[in-house]
C-alpha cells in the first residue's frame, strides 16, 4: 500500500489588537504585497464597471463629456451675455473654462473613486477574502480611463481656438497624475467616515463646489482683494494652473507650489491608505452585522 501524502498545510496568520502598528515597516510591505497581488482583480473589477457603466446608455462614452461640456456652454453664456463679468484670461475663454473643467472633473472622479468602489463592494467585503487594495486600484483604473476621453477631447479642441501645445505636453500627464494622486488621497481619507455617515458623501459635492470657485477652474487668477488671497492660498490652485500651462503651451509660474502639495498629496495618501486597512475590518464587521 503507498503511503498517504501529507496534506499542504496553508499559511496561518495571527491578528493582535497591536499586530498592524507594532512595525510600520512590516505593515507598509504588505500594503504593497497586497496591492500587487490585487492587481488582476482591479483590472476584472475595471473591466466589469465600465461594460455596465456605458452598456445600456445610447450616448455611451459621451457621458464622460457631458457634464463639462455643459459647465463649459453655461459659463460661455454668462460670459457673452454679461451676466458675469469676467477677467481676461492668458489664453481663449473657452479654452481655459473647457480646460479647467476637464481638469477639475478628473480631479472630482479622483475623490469619488474610493468611496464609489468601497461602497460598490459591500456584499464582497462581508463574504469574500481579498487583497482591499484591488478596489482602490479599480477606482484609480477608472480614473485613468475617463481622463483619457477628456484629454483626448481637449487636444481635438485646441487647434480651432489657435492653441498649440509647446515641449510642456510632455509633461502634462505628470500633472493629470497629481490631480489623481491628491484627490485620491482626499478621497481615500474620507471614506471610512463616509462608509459611516451617509451625510458625508452627500455634502462632499457642495463643499467641493464652494472649493472650484476658489480655484481657477472658470475664473482667473484674481489681482486683488480676499478672492486673492483665497486663490493664492488654495493647494488646488497651482495642480490646475500647472497642468493648463502645460497643455496650452502656458509658462508655468508656481512649479515650486506644484511640487509642495505634490509631496503633501503622497504623505496624505499613505496615511489615508494605513487608515483605511485599519479601519476596513471595523466597517466590514458593521456592514455585515
Amino acid at each position: 500500500m503507498a503511503p498517504m501524502s501529507t496534506p499542504r498545510q496553508l499559511p496561518v496568520t495571527v491578528y493582535t489588537p497591536d499586530s498592524s502598528l507594532a512595525n510600520p515597516f512590516v505593515m507598509i510591505r504588505a500594503m504593497m504585497a497586497d496591492l500587487w497581488k490585487g492587481r488582476e482583480l482591479a483590472w476584472r473589477l475595471t473591466v466589469r464597471d465600465i461594460s455596465a457603466q456605458y452598456r445600456q446608455t445610447f450616448l455611451g462614452l459621451l457621458w464622460a463629456l457631458i457634464l463639462p461640456l455643459a459647465n463649459t456652454a453655461v459659463w460661455l453664456y454668462l460670459n457673452l451675455t454679461g451676466i458675469v463679468v469676467l477677467q481676461e484670461t492668458p489664453i481663449p475663454y473657452p479654452v481655459y473654462v473647457f480646460s479647467g473643467t476637464m481638469l477639475w472633473a478628473i480631479f472630482m472622479d479622483s475623490i469619488n473613486a474610493p468611496m464609489g468602489q468601497t461602497n460598490a463592494a459591500r456584499g464582497m467585503l462581508t463574504k469574500l477574502n481579498f487583497p482591499r487594495e484591488a478596489l482602490l486600484l479599480a477606482g484609480v483604473y477608472k480614473t485613468l480611463f475617463n481622463s483619457g476621453i477628456k484629454i483626448v477631447l481637449l487636444l481635438g479642441i485646441l487647434p480651432f481656438f489657435k492653441v498649440y501645445p509647446s515641449w510642456g505636453l510632455a509633461l502634462f500627464p505628470l500633472g493629470i497624475i497629481s490631480l489623481i494622486l491628491v484627490g485620491t488621497a482626499i478621497g481615500l481619507f474620507i471614506t471610512p467616515v463616509g462608509m459611516l455617515y451617509t451625510d458625508v458623501g452627500r455634502g462632499m459635492p457642495l463643499v467641493m463646489q464652494f472649493i472650484m470657485y476658489a480655484t481657477p477652474v472658470v475664473f482667473a487668477m484674481p489681482k486683488s482683494g480676499l478672492a486673492a488671497t483665497l486663490f493664492k492660498i488654495n493647494p488646488l490652485t497651482p495642480l490646475i494652473l500647472t497642468t493648463r500651462d502645460w497643455l496650452t503651451g502656458g509658462s508655468p509660474e508656481l512649479i515650486g507650489f506644484f511640487l509642495a502639495v505634490n509631496a503633501v498629496g503622497l504623505l496624505l495618501l499613505l496615511a489615508s491608505w494605513i487608515g483605511y486597512r485599519l479601519s476596513l475590518p471595523i466597517l466590514i464587521e458593521r456592514m455585515s452585522a
